[in-house]
């Protein structure tokens, strides 16, 4: 069931895309018709040879997470590329909307493990721990009705707006548990939605990462592992050796905070392999790991992204917000920071 938000959303996005679709016209200097909230629009999506595209977890703390919302984000941060995280895109396709207060229920979860739990917190665990077994029943009762169609609908809206999506993170339906036809669903929404490749972090288990990459190559997608302290150069291999579907999707940020000095090297052994690369702004491990501000950390993003305009390397560079808003600051405004600091770079 929608929020009366994400309805709102959808609605004004119908009319929007409506008028868009009936009168921009092409070549000329005024898109006649063309909504106020377009400045993307028939843009191109790289600059000075390399696409600097935009993670929609940036997003996370906004209130409406639906599709729509998110790409509305998306238009006033400056960016017309992105990643797209699964339950957003499957809240377009009607996926039910939990209930459960999720940072509370995971805390309380944390403090079971620790044995940690006072009387009332034990209560409320427990009540929570109801409300998601409801939840879940209610996801799998959708699962059995669910179209994956709409996704074309969907990645119908984003390019009329002139977002394209390269890469979509599916969440929870790719780990390891997840049935063939969770994973193949997973799979073939992302290619519906454009996207060349899905995203997860690397499975511990290198079976999984067989399997995905076995399955990938079935439903015509790559697989792109995702990490984050535990990255080193040789990360990867066994996953790259199983599968010619199986890929990188590198995190900078935490290669950097995970105490790597060699990532220029690394990108250049390794560039074929590299589908996209989250971009952060994190401290080496002597300076304390912080996440801050593109251009205060010691990530060489302006040395990696210049190397990737001067090699001409064809994987995306993926700004992740994730450093905390400036006070009388927002998220909008510093995600369009970050997407301008990385465009800088590439022209100086």
């Amino acid at each position: 069931m929608k929020t009366k938000v994400n309805q709102k959303s959808r609605r004004k996005f119908i009319h929007n895309i409506a008028t868009l679709t009936a009168g921009v016209t092409v070549g000329s200097s005024k898109l006649w018709g063309a909504p106020a909230y377009l400045p993307n629009l028939l843009q191109t999506n790289a600059s000075k040879g390399v696409q600097v595209g935009l993670i929609t977890y940036s997003f996370r703390s906004l209130e409406d997470q639906s599709a729509e919302a998110t790409l509305q984000y998306t238009l006033d941060s400056g960016a017309n590329s992105v990643e797209l995280m699964g339950r957003t895109a499957e809240s377009f396709i009607g996926r039910p909307e939990s209930k459960v207060n999720r940072r509370i229920f995971y805390r309380l979860m944390r403090k079971e493990r620790k044995k940690t739990l006072t009387k009332d917190e034990t209560k409320e665990l427990a009540e929570l721990k109801k409300q998601q077994k409801s939840f879940d029943k209610e996801i799998e009762n959708w699962k059995k009705t669910r179209s994956i169609d709409d996704f074309s609908k969907l990645k119908k809206m984003y390019k009329a707006a002139g977002v394209e999506i390269y890469a979509f993170k599916p969440d929870y339906l790719l780990s390891k548990g997840n049935s063939d036809a969770d994973i193949n669903y997973a799979m073939q929404a992302g290619k519906m939605l454009g996207a060349s490749h899905v995203t997860l972090e690397l499975p511990k288990d290198p079976l999984h990462s067989l399997k995905l990459g076995q399955l990938a190559e079935k439903n015509g997608i790559k697989v792109a592992y995702h990490g984050h302290e535990q990255q080193h150069p040789h990360w990867w291999d066994t996953a790259l050796e199983q599968s010619s579907h199986n890929a990188i999707n590198l995190d900078l940020g935490h290669y950097t905070a995970a105490g790597n000095t060699d990532s220029i090297e690394f990108i250049q052994k390794q560039h074929q392999n590299i589908l996209s690369m989250h971009v952060k702004d994190r401290q080496n491990p002597e300076n304390g790991k912080k996440n801050l501000p593109f251009g205060q950390g010691d990530t060489p993003i302006k040395e990696v992204l210049k190397l990737m305009r001067d090699q001409n390397y064809t994987f995306a560079a993926t700004v992740e917000y994730e450093y905390k808003t400036p006070e009388g600051s927002t998220v909008i405004k510093e995600i369009k920071k970050s997407i301008e600091y990385c465009k800088n770079a590439l022209e100086s």
